[in-house]
């Protein structure tokens, strides 16, 4: 097949915002590794997700060890692994061949991965220190990272139920678009990070292109000093906001503490950092419900002006 160049491939596999983790540090290497694979090999998506898979099994193996050397080469292969892990989604980007059970498969890969190197790192410690804490440590890995791939899950379905949702709405009233947490036709779209409602178009001129007011909505988060200035640097260079997610949480405990040898406290420090950013993140969704509810609510508004106006002069005191 025809390969485009590295920068064309860069735009066509890499995600618009990432991890900085994969943005720094595994990004620069998979991407042409992707390159070079597809011109080059025949080699499927489906067979780099095994071979990061196989090379996960290595890693635990290492970890298992308990001894520093060890705890080393488990490190250097688990980012190996998940630079593989990086690979198989671009390699089916670029040359159409990914699939449904593709991304089943990498999916649970994934967490098969985390649990036994878990197992193997916190049970390899335990070998060397015999401190029950290790055991209760493999369990909290275990929980936190299926919590967080859960709540990802689920907060998708929502987010996506309510956009599918606004834009039925928006199609009922003759709106021309409606866009998750904003619902403003014939407008520009917002500054990144803006969250708007829209108000009932005005009642003399019902209609497709009615006009609307936005209405800002902040949280307390965009108005901390160097916020904004922050986030717009960070989605210049495709890092998203959420600057410790479940690869950050992963990369902590397999890779900085392993090389580290130490594990107790990156652990626990990893773990409390993902529960803050995750209760971060459904403190999000709470405002992205509310703004959806005003949206629906100012929709309802809308249509009922548009109904008043169609009815005799007579009539419209008792429908007001």
């Amino acid at each position: 097949m025809h390969v485009p160049s590295l920068s064309e491939v860069r735009r066509l596999t890499e995600k618009q915002r990432d991890a900085w983790w994969t943005v720094l540090l595994v990004d620069p290497v998979a991407t042409p590794l992707v390159r070079w694979t597809a011109k080059w090999t025949r080699v499927t998506p489906n067979q780099i997700t095994w071979a990061a898979l196989v090379l996960g099994m290595g890693a635990a193996a290492c970890f298992a060890q308990g001894e520093w050397q060890w705890l080393v080469a488990g490190a250097v292969v688990y980012h190996v692994s998940f630079i593989l892990d990086c690979m198989d989604g671009k390699l089916a980007r670029l040359t159409g061949r990914g699939s449904a059970f593709g991304a089943w498969l990498d999916y649970i890969f994934d967490r098969v991965r985390v649990l036994i190197c878990a197992i193997a790192l916190m049970g390899g410690q335990y070998r060397q220190t015999e401190d029950a804490t290790f055991i209760w440590l493999a369990l909290a890995v275990v929980f936190l990272d299926m919590l967080r791939y859960i709540d990802a899950l689920e907060i998708y379905k929502v987010r996506l139920k309510m956009r599918q949702s606004l834009q039925q709405r928006a199609e009922e009233l003759g709106f021309d678009q409606a866009v998750p947490n904003q619902a403003v036709p014939n407008q520009a779209a917002p500054a990144a990070g803006e969250r708007t409602a829209s108000t009932a178009p005005a009642a003399d001129e019902p209609g497709r292109n009615a006009p609307v007011t936005p209405v800002p909505h902040q949280s307390f988060i965009t108005r901390l000093p160097g916020y904004v200035p922050l986030r717009d640097f960070l989605i210049s260079h495709r890092i998203r906001i959420h600057l410790f997610s479940g690869i950050e949480f992963q990369m902590t405990i397999f890779i900085i503490a392993p090389l580290a040898n130490a594990i107790l406290w990156p652990t626990v420090v990893a773990g409390i950092l993902l529960l803050a950013f995750e209760i971060l993140v459904v403190y999000r969704l709470l405002l992205a419900t509310r703004n959806y509810e005003r949206t629906m609510a100012s929709y309802d508004q809308a249509e009922l002006e548009v109904k008043i106006q169609q009815v005799n002069p007579s009539e419209q005191a008792s429908l007001a």
